[in-house]
């Protein structure tokens, strides 16, 4: 008897369950769920509970309650909807393929919408738009058509002019937009053909295939260096010069610091205090100070340049700041967020001139932990202009003349960036591509930038302080919530693309750990270990690095995922990044006793400085690919070494050593057998012979044609 009644209360358990999980799937119809997302859902952890997930579903499927998308993943069945209250309408952002067809990215669903190129309705690439799913195929992909155009991305089009007496049209430099746009000969405006020029869309008749339009801007001669980086920047939206009222603005501040301004402050002149950076920075916009205390701990001050002293909200400087919401880093020059005078001048922290902070001071001990901190206003004079070689030296044993303060500096920071791996970062290692150009701007060789302790040194004391200005304002003390803050956060990757890159490194003898947080950071710690200096590291960290979610900026703070960090901003860096000077406002309020801001405002501008951000750094990548087609451009017919980085039903794509410069081996060039792709594998096999390429594999290669337009190389195996 007891046990009849044990096993009803397990079963009214269970489908109390049951109604939950199936609950997940009426309320989200079209997307797919594994038994991992679901558990991730439910915030179920213990493996008993993730059995009984498992059970549920496999029920389910036998009951048709849902269906089985691909293995191992469902979705609810569209037979069980109610037609009245189905939602089969979406929005997204459109991803175009160069063959028109476009793939839509949305919120709403796992998997992308496919969107065939008769039914794309105008829409161009990063659209917002609105798509009508049709019925679900079992097999295939999500499908739809695109039925309403929310949002323009891109108001403005960089291309080619080809014009006749009669007519012309812009052939776009980006391969994305899959459309030449009409120019009406009276709508040239003084462009001729074979101009670089920059068009506006000023009309899209519904039958009609192209684009009408109209030249608002000559570049000049494709081809030439300063055409070319403004033609990436005019593409990208960015502006060439400041507005007049800006420029105004900045001629009205005054260069001199009053004697009264600086008695307001706390004084570090007398500090030791350095700036590092690059050898050719011309804004240095964060210092690092050292001080021995009488208790034998350390006082390090992390001093920032105190743009919002000089740049006030509602200023002609300020709404262009927003606008541009940070500084634009092309391969030979940098398109700054402020006014060369604020950010090359008034604000850059150079030697042996008195200049205004906003500092991150903190008493630390020999082990590196903060004892006590503090945040203001202040003054300093730095010693010293260094750059990352020479401090660099320091660091491996050149005396100088202050190699003490170097030392114990680099010694802090190894300490502090060895916590946060024990806590679960990932180390993941960017390599930065540079070029060396001549007077005219030709790339004479591409070489990759190293990262030295010099680097991480500064890197360590900038988060730093960026950890502790969050905590400082975003943890809850007592019952008083935290005041409204703008954070950088980095959300969890999402399991399901967590999962496809364990079977990915899998497949190339390696393993991924999917179990906590910090069991997933520490497998991936290990996996970049056991790559480095091998043909697939740079393949395998690219591919680990798009797993992840997005950094960006918000007023929700969830923490920061791939730096370990529970609180993070970004406070050091207001004269290149407009959160930043966000921050150092809403700090200066909070700390002298000001009430929380709303929230609103910050939400829209949390989320414009994280576009802008993505915008600038396709931007800076557009720029590199152009230099390194460029610098291949002499070098037709000449062989390199390098590694297979990617395959396709197209072709092979391969990065050469020393210069990352990507190109595709096209399956057409390779006659000596019939090549298919094996995808699951990453490879393709020769179908007589059986010879295979995968990925990671060292190949020799003949640079066989550039496209220096569209920024394309075309490579041949030796």
């Amino acid at each position: 008897m007891t046990k009849k009644k044990k096993t009803k209360k397990g079963n009214q358990g269970k489908n109390s369950f049951v109604n939950t999980v199936l609950n997940i799937f009426t309320q989200n119809p079209f997307k797919g769920y594994n038994f991992r997302q679901l558990s991730h859902t439910l915030g179920i952890t213990d493996e008993t509970s993730k059995q009984l997930v498992k059970d549920i579903l496999a029920d389910l499927a036998a009951n048709n309650e849902i269906i089985e998308l691909k293995k191992g993943s469902y979705q609810l069945n569209p037979a069980n909807l109610d037609t009245t209250v189905s939602k089969n309408i979406i929005t997204g952002i459109v991803d175009m393929k160069q063959t028109g067809k476009a793939y839509i990215i949305t919120d709403e669903l796992v998997d992308d919408v496919f969107v065939a190129s008769n039914n794309t309705s105008h829409a161009l690439n990063r659209d917002k738009v609105k798509v009508h799913l049709f019925p679900k195929r079992k097999g295939r992909k999500i499908e739809g058509r695109i039925i309403e155009i929310i949002e323009r991305k891109k108001k403005q089009f960089v291309g080619i002019v080809e014009a006749t007496k009669k007519y012309a049209f812009l052939i776009p430099d980006d391969t994305s937009v899959t459309v030449d746009i009409y120019i009406p000969v009276s709508n040239l405006n003084g462009a001729k053909n074979g101009d670089k020029a920059v068009a506006r869309i000023t009309d899209w008749p519904e039958h009609s295939k192209n684009p009408f339009g109209e030249i608002i801007e000559v570049l000049g001669e494709p081809g030439n260096h300063n055409v070319e980086m403004h033609s990436i920047l005019a593409d990208y939206g960015f502006p060439l010069r400041f507005p007049v009222n800006a420029r105004k603005d900045t001629e009205k501040i005054k260069t001199v610091i009053s004697r009264q301004e600086i008695n307001k402050r706390k004084d570090f002149r007398d500090v030791f205090t350095c700036t590092i950076d690059p050898e050719d920075a011309n804004d240095f916009d964060d210092a690092i100070s050292l001080r021995k205390m009488e208790n034998n701990n350390w006082e390090v001050g992390i001093h920032i340049a105190d743009v919002s002293f000089y740049v006030k909200p509602g200023t002609a400087i300020d709404k262009e700041a927003y606008d541009r919401a940070t500084s634009i880093y092309l391969v030979d020059r940098v398109i700054p967020m402020l006014p060369e005078k604020l950010s090359n001048q008034i604000c850059s922290l150079k030697a042996n001139e008195e200049k205004l902070c906003f500092s991150a001071v903190f008493e630390m001990d020999d082990k590196a932990k903060v004892l006590s901190e503090w945040y203001g206003r202040t003054v300093i004079k730095s010693n010293r202009r260094s750059n990352y070689n020479e401090v660099q030296e320091i660091i491996e044993g050149r005396d100088d003349e202050y190699q003490k303060q170097i030392l114990v500096l680099h010694k802090l920071a190894t300490k502090l960036r060895n916590i946060r791996f024990e806590k679960g970062a990932i180390a993941f290692s960017s390599q930065e591509v540079k070029f060396e150009l001549d007077e005219t701007g030709k790339p004479i060789s591409a070489y990759i930038k190293e990262q030295m302790d010099s680097n991480r040194l500064v890197e360590d004391f900038m988060l730093l302080a960026n950890r502790k200005v969050a905590e400082k304002i975003g943890k809850k003390h007592g019952r008083q919530e935290p005041k409204t803050f703008v954070y950088r956060i980095h959300d969890v990757p999402n399991p399901e693309k967590l999962q496809t890159f364990a079977e990915f490194v899998s497949k190339l003898g390696y393993r991924v750990n999917l179990g906590s947080k910090k069991s997933v950071s520490d497998s991936l710690n290990l996996l970049f270990k056991e790559i480095k200096g091998k043909g697939e590291e740079n393949m395998i960290e690219t591919i680990a690095v798009r797993t992840m979610a997005k950094a960006e900026y918000s007023i929700k703070n969830i923490g920061h995922y791939g730096l370990a960090f529970n609180y993070y901003t970004h406070f050091t860096s207001p004269i290149r990044r407009y959160p930043d000077l966000m921050v150092h406002r809403l700090l200066d309020m909070y700390l002298n006793g000001n009430p929380s801001v709303s929230p609103i405002e910050y939400t829209d501008k949390c989320k414009h400085s994280s576009e802008m951000e993505r915008k600038a750094l396709e931007a800076e990548r557009a720029s590199i690919k152009y230099k390194q087609a460029e610098y291949l451009l002499d070098k037709v017919g000449q062989e390199f070494n390098g590694l297979i980085s990617g395959v396709s039903k197209w072709g092979i794509f391969v990065e050469l050593d020393g210069n990352k410069c990507e190109g595709m081996i096209s399956l057409r060039y390779m006659d000596d057998d019939f090549y298919y792709l094996d995808e699951d594998n990453y490879r393709v096999i020769g179908h007589q012979y059986g010879k295979e390429y995968k990925l990671g594999d060292p190949v020799r290669i003949r640079v066989r044609k550039i496209d220096l337009a569209k920024k394309q190389m075309d490579f041949e195996l030796v």
